[in-house]
């Protein structure tokens, strides 16, 4: 179970990078925000739901690694 917990946080770390990149990206006018418009959410929105959703993976896996190690002592 440990491998879950570290896939979970690496691809959360990785989402969070990625929506943070993008961000920045957007933000800048290096990309066109437009590209990511999906139905009534803005394109900064769903660039911001990346990072977002990275977080809360990132957070589950630490989450979990941290109560397997208090089920230890």
């Amino acid at each position: 179970m440990k491998f879950v917990a570290r896939l979970l946080i690496t691809v959360g770390n990785t989402l969070t990078a990625l929506g943070c990149v993008g961000l920045g990206l957007a933000i800048t006018g290096l990309i066109s925000i437009d590209r990511f418009w999906s139905g009534p959410s803005s394109g900064i929105r769903v660039i911001g739901s990346v990072a977002v959703a990275g977080c809360l993976l990132s957070a589950a896996g630490y989450g979990y690694e941290e109560h397997q190690i208090g089920l230890k002592e």
